[in-house]
């Protein structure tokens, strides 16, 4: 009996020192309201927003940055950001230069998505390349009118991003499964993102539904876009102005890259051959002799890529949170007016203002905003929805 007193005391001491030396589990995901682990507090206490920040993870140290989270209540260091303009879980925009990329194969596909950008002219568009992908980099806020047209509007207004990143994959292979992404899917050569038809998040891709389809509801303005949840601009259909605009504008030129890597052409074959009824799979895209494959544009739903054939990391694609510091929720509550708007028009002013006007109902609403003086992107806003009673609401909220 004394033995195994002994014994059982024994490895009861044992067990509490195993629990002692048991490593720190990496921080869990977490959304608005989560409260990070006290070490990531306590690393970025008295440092400035975004300064880079090392955190213990398990058996290794990772780098990452110290941020506030989404409903801005902690402020700690996130071993997955990639620093400002970048969202948790995106990718980080690193650049080793197209000559210093050693592969081939990796080195042609950066300078292939890198010349497509640089074609089409657009102003304020970069790539990065590292050894898996090229990163298209924008403020996601577009050259050509935006906005106008539009009936269906959610209450949103574009406000532009700061450094999105949008990672390409320059070794794309087929995947065993389609991908469907409740977010973008892709993005455009001039920065913007490309999303599939849904208003609606992921699809079944197999069933078309006319009740997500945001051209059907009018929500997209004349340019084939509109302002999402985060206030951030982005396509659901052909970018017929982006194209309009292009000097290089052809059947044979890429309008954009899917996330997997393959490139996306507008509603004709490369060789300006008409795309026959029932080619298009239902991605949107066919077999490529250059690409291995390549999405496509069309009139038809589901209009532009719907989901992904690649092989794709979800985990890294960059999603734009909506603007911080509505601390009354004046931008957290809105949803298009029942039966639509009237007149909405767009506005960009000398100042840098923007204004979004429209009727509903014999009353006019509006959406306004304006760089806030002294604070990097940050905005001055005003106004009066039907979201919220027609009340007149003002905050400067930040990206």
């Amino acid at each position: 009996m004394k033995f195994n007193l002994l014994t059982a005391g024994c490895l009861l001491a044992l067990t509490h020192l195993a629990q002692a030396f048991v490593p720190e589990p990496p921080p869990k995901p977490r959304g608005p309201g989560g409260q990070p682990p006290q070490q990531a507090i306590a690393i970025c206490q008295d440092q400035a927003e975004f300064s880079q920040c090392q955190m213990s993870r398990g058996d290794r140290t990772e780098t990452g940055y110290c941020e506030y989270t989404p409903d801005r209540k902690y402020f700690a260091c996130n071993p997955n950001s990639r620093g400002p303009g970048t969202e948790t879980g995106g990718s980080e925009a690193s650049n080793i230069g197209v000559d210093n990329i050693e592969d081939t194969t990796k080195r042609e596909a950066c300078q292939q998505i890198t010349d497509s950008v640089a074609a089409g002219g657009f102003n304020g568009v970069s790539v990065n390349c590292d050894n898996e992908y090229a990163y298209i980099i924008s403020d996601t806020y577009p050259d050509h009118d935006l906005m106008n047209g539009i009936t269906g509007t959610n209450e949103q207004i574009p406000v532009p991003v700061v450094n999105y990143a949008a990672p390409v994959k320059l070794t794309p292979q087929l995947a065993s499964s389609l991908t469907t992404i409740d977010a973008a899917v892709g993005v455009a050569v001039n920065g913007v993102p490309i999303y599939d038809y849904s208003a609606q998040g992921e699809l079944d891709v197999y069933n078309y539904d006319a009740n997500a389809d945001t051209l059907v509801l009018g929500q997209l303005d004349n340019c084939g876009g509109h302002a999402g949840r985060g206030d951030d601009y982005h396509y659901h259909v052909a970018p017929n102005c982006m194209i309009d605009a292009m000097p290089n504008k052809a059947d044979d030129t890429v309008i954009g890259w899917g996330y997997d890597g393959y490139p996306l052409y507008g509603n004709n074959n490369p060789d300006g051959s008409a795309i026959e009824a029932g080619t298009l799979d239902v991605c949107n895209g066919q077999a490529d002799e250059s690409f291995g494959y390549r999405y496509h544009t069309s009139v038809t739903p589901p209009y532009i890529i719907q989901c992904l054939v690649g092989e794709v990391d979800t985990g890294i694609l960059p999603r734009v949170s909506p603007l911080s510091g509505d601390t009354t929720g004046a931008r957290a509550h809105l949803t298009p007016p029942q039966d639509g708007v009237e007149n909405l028009s767009h506005v960009i002013g000398e100042d840098g203002s923007r204004t979004m006007r429209y009727d509903y109902r014999g009353e006019n609403y509006y959406v306004s905003y304006r760089p806030s003086a002294g604070t990097a992107n940050c905005y001055d806003f005003e106004q009066k929805t039907v979201s919220n009673g027609g009340l007149i609401e003002t905050g400067t909220y930040c990206r």
